[in-house]
């Protein structure tokens, strides 16, 4: 049997059952009914008009669909015969539903998270509502509860599954969370409510920012620690997105220093040299910690201005300059120069001509110098032969306030020109009776005839002297060395020579182009003279010291004029000697012994390598011979090998005289 109830239906209430049929009569018919299990109904027993026992069920406690929607009863109908038989039949009873329970939510409160960053149409979440009742009374709706615009125009709610999705970008920094309040309606009116916070979840989508708020551009060199910027960050992120690193990049004179909250210095961290770098671009990094992290950078250019704190240095500490002497005036033949590595005016170099330390220097009127460019000029024309070199200091100053200076010295090579021709010592060339020079001739090959000593006031190679034979009375006879001015036979002498012989010699520098001197040579051949006495080598005169060019003149001046005398005293002798061949008759004697004079290298002039010897010996005594000693050279072992020619002591024979 079904049997439909509501469940609002109150206690007490009858429900006629059927009846339950058997075939016996009288007291073995149906007798009594009962129910089972009889929590809520009890079976109530009614006589019918028949005899007949009708069943009806009477609700004791209220029904509720919700905790139970059916109820399944079994029915027994009892006789009352002996034993007594029962029968059953199953009773269901439906509960029928009302709309008696309102939407009621999972949970009153719901919490949900979503990323800033979450596209459109993303989920937020979903809220769930039950409604106990079934068919329309158990249908729920989900609806905003209030129609805040803020909340309608960012999440859209779908009524029927209550999932809450953003229809608008999210903006942690603009809104951190949201209270959504969701109702759930049933069709019959009744409804329920929740409450959904979300939380705006931050992601690092915000660069730091850095703001300037005070800024020098230009500091002074050699400042103390000096504060360029004075700035501020900040980061609209939360968490460690909003924590921020600030720093500048390495291997630069600035650090950072905090200050209040938020706020930096950009500091010097000692003195800065604009020579070393004149301008700083500082780039101020500002990280921040999220993920990924995000930076701003800020480039500040810092400028150092310039102290005058360098003196102007000179490209070099000494200068040797060369000019070439009988220059023309106001010829530029160098130039100094110096820097400063201030600027402007502290750099701009002004040069002058210092004071020379020797006061005897006519400084002014042989240089001067561009105050502007370093550029030296010679005033005058220069002489090798009396200024050879001289030195003198320049100054740069710069402009600055101190002005700063340094020094530089200057050296002056003057370059010699060959503006001297050779000078002729000997044989002397000044207009008296010309010198002759005494050969016998018996004299060898290689005999030394005379030397011709030269000097050149030049130096150098402009005082390399070379000897030339111009010209000679017999070709041929006479030969001269090129290198040191030696007159010497060059072959044996005969009777068919003439007695007389008048050489042209040329004396000639080395120097572009070459000057030169001319000197005649007289040569005598003489027959009658004794055995010359012709000592053994001797060693070199021993080298003049490094004497000035005036000494040099003066030695070599008076060994001429010694050599001249002692020729003099020679052909006195020669004379006397053919006047008289019968021999002496108690005339005056001269006394025996001989005059030496010695010429002596001039001081590298080249001019003459070795020393000669006169010797002179006349015997008054009748009956005897007298003995004329000729010109003999006395050169070094060395010189002697390398010039070739043998000196032999018996070259000369004698000669006696009556």
């Amino acid at each position: 049997m079904i049997l439909k109830v509501m469940e609002n239906t109150l206690p007490g209430t009858v429900f006629p059952l059927k009846n339950a049929q058997d075939l016996d009569v009288g007291i073995n018919n149906v007798q009594n009914y009962t129910i089972y299990p009889n929590i809520h109904f009890h079976v109530l027993t009614r006589n019918g008009s028949e005899g007949r026992r009708y069943p009806a069920l009477v609700l004791d406690k209220a029904l509720d669909r919700e905790e139970q929607p059916e109820l399944r009863l079994t029915l027994v109908a009892i006789d009352g015969g002996a034993p007594p038989k029962s029968g059953t039949a199953l009773v269901l009873i439906d509960v029928l539903d009302i709309n008696d329970n309102a939407p009621e939510f999972v949970q009153p409160l719901y919490r949900a998270q979503i990323l800033e960053s979450s596209s459109l149409g993303s989920h937020v979440v979903t809220v769930s509502a039950r409604d106990l009742d079934v068919g329309i009374n158990g249908e729920v709706f989900y609806s905003f509860f209030y129609g805040d615009e803020e909340i309608t125009r960012t999440f859209a709610l779908n009524e029927l599954t209550g999932e809450i999705t953003i229809i608008r970008k999210l903006d942690f920094e603009k809104i951190v969370s949201y209270e959504v309040d969701i109702k759930a309606s049933d069709g019959a009116g009744l409804s329920g409510k929740c409450t959904v916070i979300i939380q705006v979840v931050d992601i690092n989508d915000n660069t730091p920012e850095l703001t300037v708020a005070s800024l020098t551009s230009s500091i002074p060199e050699n400042s103390p620690e000096t504060t360029i910027a004075l700035f501020s960050v900040q980061d609209p992120d939360s968490g460690e997105n909003g924590r921020m690193v600030c720093s500048i990049q390495e291997g630069i004179p600035f650090t950072l220093k905090p200050s209040v909250e938020n706020f930096y210095k950009l500091v010097t961290e000692g003195p800065l040299d604009r020579e070393n770098q004149a301008e700083y671009n500082v780039t101020i990094t500002v990280t921040d910690m999220g993920t990924p992290r995000l930076k701003t950078q800020h480039n500040i250019t810092v400028l150092v201005s310039d102290v005058n704190d360098n003196a102007p240095a000179f490209t070099q500490t000494s200068y040797t300059l060369f000019i070439q002497e009988n220059n023309s005036p106001a010829l530029h033949f160098g130039s100094v120069s110096a820097t400063d590595r201030d600027a402007g005016a502290n750099a701009q170099v002004t040069y002058s001509l210092l004071p020379p330390q020797d006061p005897n220097l006519p400084l002014d009127s042989l240089v001067s110098i561009n105050a502007d460019n370093g550029h030296l000029f010679a005033l005058r024309a220069l002489d090798f032969e009396a200024l050879q070199a001289f030195e003198f200091r320049v100054g740069a100053t710069d402009r600055g306030a101190p002005a700063l200076s340094s020094q530089a010295l200057v050296r002056v090579q003057v370059l010699d020109a060959n503006d001297n021709a050779p000078f002729v010592l000997y044989p002397l060339q000044n207009g008296s009776a010309p010198c002759t020079e005494l050969v016998p001739r018996a004299a060898e090959p290689g005999y030394l005839v005379s030397k011709v000593v030269a000097v050149d006031a030049d130096s150098g190679q402009n005082a390399w002297l070379s000897y030339q034979l111009l010209k000679a009375t017999e070709p041929g006879l006479f030969g001269v060395w090129a290198h040191n001015g030696e007159v010497r036979t060059a072959r044996p002498l005969s009777e068919r020579d003439a007695a007389k012989h008048r050489l042209l010699l040329l004396v000639r520098d080395n120097g572009e182009p070459p000057l030169s001197a001319s000197v005649t040579l007289h040569v005598l051949l003489v027959d009658g003279f004794s055995q010359p006495y012709l000592p053994l080598p001797e060693a070199a005169a021993e080298a003049a010291p490094a004497d000035p060019l005036t000494v040099y003149l003066m030695i070599a001046l008076a060994s001429v004029s010694s050599l001249f005398l002692f020729s003099v005293l020679a052909f006195i002798a020669v004379r006397l000697c053919r006047r008289s061949r019968a021999g002496w008759g108690g005339g005056g004697s001269v006394p025996e012994g001989h005059f030496p004079g010695h010429l002596v290298d001039v001081g590298g002039m080249g001019t003459l390598s070795q020393s000669y010897q006169y010797e002179v010996c006349l015997n008054g005594s009748s009956g005897t011979t007298s003995e004329f000693k000729f010109l003999k050279s006395v050169a070094s072992n060395h010189l002697g090998s390398t010039n070739g020619v043998e000196e032999n002591s018996n070259s000369v024979n004698g000669f006696g005289f009556n």
